[in-house]
């Protein structure tokens, strides 16, 4: 018996990377995985469907059941098929799995609107688009497993990565609303932030500056993509009921927990505040609680782009 047993998954980006091989897990413990992929490059650019349709070949070969998608988690109505698909061809649908995405890293002030648009288009109107395609399937059989995917680059901050930085805290507040509104109906809303050595990552430039370039290749070796599918695997599980809302941080062999955004330090001062009290004695007052933002790599494993 595998921990997904009866379930049927959708697993968007999934022709290649951690999708792959979160998408093959899955159908090793038992789930049905619709693999969705338009075989587009890391940018973005072309298509292709020999990424999804050679997963779905190797689920089968492994005595697994898959069927290929080759739409766009950017299109509603690509999405709203792919919940159909799964329904007509696999027999239901249980779990969304998005990791879907594509970078676009520049500097802000050398960044393109197209570049902006195009990088929050496919990562948070994604994550809208194929988890709301399915919220009232999960809602109607009062059963559902949502996967998001984030990143550190959002709840840290990445140089370089501004599109695509605000796409993915966006998307932490995303799972957290929708595992508020949905706890009482069997749905989970969980988010993953995985650090993993994937077409993605290797595509972003090495950074000029050894110690930083060092630290990057230290923790990408660290992370092949198959260790993050273990997890995905129980957070789309009945086991996984109980934990919603929640932001997990995989490197390797590292799960760790995120808490949400919380206060800091506080001040308060009689009668309200001035711009002339607030210089005198608020900021100062709060400023032992700044995080450094001079100093990317104290936070995160930041990439220096010129």
């Amino acid at each position: 018996m595998g921990m997904l047993d009866g379930k049927v998954a959708i697993c968007t980006g999934s022709g290649r990377g951690v999708g792959a091989e979160v998408a093959k897990l899955m159908a090793a413990n038992g789930a049905k995985v619709l693999i969705n992929d338009p075989g587009v490059g890391g940018g973005g650019e072309g298509g292709d469907t020999a990424p999804a349709q050679s997963i779905v070949d190797q689920i089968k070969a492994a005595g697994g059941e898959a069927v290929a998608n080759f739409g766009s988690v950017t299109s509603f109505e690509d999405c709203l098929g792919m919940v159909e698909q799964a329904r007509d061809e696999l027999g239901g649908c249980h779990v969304v799995f998005n990791p879907a995405g594509i970078l676009r890293d520049r500097m802000f002030h050398k960044m393109s609107p197209e570049d902006w648009t195009d990088v929050i288009n496919v990562h948070l109107n994604g994550h809208f688009n194929i988890n709301r395609a399915a919220i009232n399937l999960f809602r109607e059989q009062e059963y559902g497993r949502m996967i998001m995917v984030s990143s550190t680059s959002g709840v840290l901050g990445n140089v370089g990565q501004a599109n695509y930085g605000s796409a993915k805290m966006g998307i932490v507040a995303l799972t957290r609303i929708v595992a508020m509104e949905n706890a009482n109906k069997g749905i989970t809303s969980n988010a993953i932030l995985p650090s993993a050595d994937t077409r993605m990552t290797r595509s972003v430039p090495t950074p000029k500056d050894p110690d930083a370039a060092r630290i990057r290749e230290e923790r990408l070796r660290l992370s092949p993509a198959d260790a993050i599918a273990p997890l995905c695997v129980f957070l789309a599980s009945e086991e996984a009921s109980y934990v919603n809302g929640q932001v997990f941080h995989q490197r390797g062999a590292e799960l760790t927990l995120y808490g949400a955004m919380r206060p800091v330090r506080m001040v308060h001062r009689n009668h309200g505040w001035t711009p002339e009290s607030i210089a005198e004695n608020g900021m100062p007052a709060l400023k032992t609680g700044f995080v450094n933002m001079g100093d990317s790599r104290a936070m995160h494993p930041g990439l220096p782009l010129e």
